[in-house]
């Protein structure tokens, strides 16, 4: 037992950063809750190999012990899964071919419903100034700090505006455009007429109409955003936002909507919106990814594209 022991002894200084290892029994490794995985083992000749899952990570080396004397030592690290202590990704079939969801899908999708709910928590702080009493004590501070609730929001739609999944590039690069023209307005607007007027740029727009016109193309990408998810996923709230957001702009605009329908609309605005934002993460991962294999597709140089298209009639054809 005494090489065997060694090579515990050994094994288990190379392996402190992960954790201290059990003492060992019958020339076997412990599994180490799923981590550590004897491949394989010999009592005549003291060989030891050993897998350690740790994602995205592979350095092979050896190991062997001959007596008592250490002749060569290795670790061989493995993606966390391929030993079956992770499920491994399920796969989903594409246009184009299978595909999965990776961490980097995740922090995407994530960061792109994160988005979606600062701009929906700002809009509802800025919004409810027009409901909440005068001596509120929230009224005061939301006031003085309504502009920068509102570049909050801006900037949270503009997150979810990069990290949108649509197939079709033009729609989306149209999104992204129309938020650039509102922020600029927006910007220009407070610079040029709010701040001389010594007003917030929300009150600004509220006592002159025409100001929808600079700051219009940024509730025109929102509507845009709203009207994908209502299109793809056939949510209610996603579809009756996207009448009601240029409906209230436009009436505003035009002045021929009067206060009652505006604060009405407003109201609802701001509750359907809040909805939206919530319900968002009650999505699968994958349904705001869509077809991933599109987008790789899309990736690809113009002779890999036609290649992978000839391959996919071909094995089409085979089938049929």
């Amino acid at each position: 037992m005494q090489p065997i022991t060694v090579a515990s002894q050994t094994m288990a200084m190379a392996t402190a950063n992960f954790s201290s290892l059990a003492p060992f029994s019958n020339s076997k490794l412990p599994s180490f809750h799923g981590y550590l995985k004897p491949i394989s083992s010999s009592n005549s000749t003291n060989l030891f190999r050993v897998s350690i899952a740790s994602i995205g990570y592979r350095k092979p080396i050896s190991t062997q012990l001959q007596g008592n004397r250490l002749v060569s030592f290795g670790v061989k690290c493995q993606a966390a899964g391929d030993d079956g202590f992770l499920e491994p990704p399920r796969v989903y079939q594409g246009v184009y071919g299978p595909w999965s969801v990776d961490s980097t899908d995740v922090r995407e999708v994530i960061s792109y419903r994160s988005g979606l709910v600062t701009a929906a928590t700002s809009f509802v702080l800025v919004s409810s100034t027009a409901f909440l009493p005068d001596d509120f004590f929230l009224t005061e501070f939301l006031e003085q700090n309504i502009d920068i609730l509102y570049t909050f929001g801006a900037t949270g739609l503009g997150l979810s505006l990069v990290l949108i999944h649509i197939y079709v590039t033009e729609i989306k690069r149209t999104l992204q455009a129309l938020w650039v023209l509102g922020v600029f307005g927006s910007f220009a607007t407070k610079i040029c007429l709010a701040q001389p007027a010594d007003e917030s740029l929300v009150q600004y727009v509220v006592d002159h109409p025409t100001a929808i016109w600079f700051i219009g193309p940024l509730f025109a990408a929102l509507t845009g955003l709203v009207f994908k998810e209502g299109l793809c996923y056939g949510k209610l709230e996603a579809g009756i936002l996207t009448f009601i957001i240029p409906s209230l702009l436009l009436g505003h605009l035009s002045g021929l909507m009067d206060d009652g329908v505006k604060v009405t609309l407003l109201g609802v605005w701001m509750a359907l919106f809040v909805i939206f934002a919530a319900r968002k993460f009650t999505q699968p991962i994958k349904d705001d990814i869509g077809d991933k294999s599109v987008f790789i597709f899309k990736a690809l140089p113009e002779e890999e594209k036609a290649a992978l298209i000839q391959k996919l009639e071909q094995q089409k054809f085979s089938e049929s």
